[in-house]
């Protein structure tokens, strides 16, 4: 059940990525971001409302209001930097790095206390390299700094965020991605009211490409949280990261 709910995630997040880079071409990558995150904490309100999981502790060894909020931050900075870099049109170099911050999360949970098998390590291994060239690796001799940057942010920012969502979901996989939520709409906010700008989005189709994204990154955020309750952390972080071959 954990790989299943890692799998779909990945590709949940697979496909929001990509809709969100192709977004951010016509519009700020932050205006994207904010706009769907919005979205996002919208549906999972509902969510909540429904569940009623909203009564379970916040605080504590294992609550989810810290592990949410640190989350959310840089959860939004990999966000930024992946949809920058996707507009940036060099995906052969986001792509297969971004795909790589698994490695952050793996290595939190082996520090931990995890351990892996010879197999699970070799598999883990494997499914590391393997998102890498699938997510199509461009080489060249001239490698452009401005994309190896926002490639790097996203590795980082993506992979911090998995762990502390791993942390929070330990308590509830629903109400950490909330207050990742939460902490992601305050920042959107104040870098909107200090751009003076919320993006431009006119369309109904605009409307209907966040809407896509914001549930869809939402809904892969609980999956991958409620993956990381049902077997190894290290394992479930590295399947649910292969998102990035979605957006090659």
């Amino acid at each position: 059940m954990a790989i299943a709910l890692a799998l779909f995630s990945s590709v949940l997040w697979g496909s929001a990525d990509f809709e969100g880079g192709r977004l951010a071409k016509r519009f700020p990558s932050l205006a994207v971001t904010g706009a769907s995150q919005f979205i996002g904490l919208c549906f999972g309100v509902v969510l909540v409302t429904a569940s009623g999981v909203w009564r379970l502790p916040a605080f504590g060894p294992n609550g989810y209001l810290v592990s949410g909020f640190f989350a959310g931050i840089f959860g939004y900075f990999g966000l930024v930097c992946l949809y920058a870099g996707l507009a940036s049109g060099r995906m052969g170099v986001v792509s297969p790095i971004s795909s790589l911050c698994a490695i952050i999360p793996l290595t939190y949970a082996l520090i931990s206390g995890e351990r892996l098998s010879l197999l699970a390590g070799i598999g883990i291994s494997v499914a590391l390299l393997g998102a890498f060239c699938a997510s199509g690796p461009e080489i060249s001799q001239r490698l452009p700094l401005k994309p190896l940057l926002y490639a790097l942010g996203a590795l980082f920012g993506f992979g911090t965020s998995l762990t502390f969502m791993a942390r929070g979901s330990a308590s509830s996989a629903l109400m950490t991605m909330v207050f990742m939520r939460v902490t992601t709409l305050f920042i959107s906010l104040a870098v909107a009211f200090a751009r003076k700008s919320f993006g431009g989005f006119r369309t109904p189709r605009d409307f209907r490409s966040l809407a896509f994204i914001g549930v869809a990154d939402f809904s892969a955020n609980v999956l991958i949280g409620m993956a990381s309750t049902r077997g190894l952390v290290s394992v479930v972080m590295v399947l649910g990261s292969l998102f990035p071959i979605m957006t090659a």
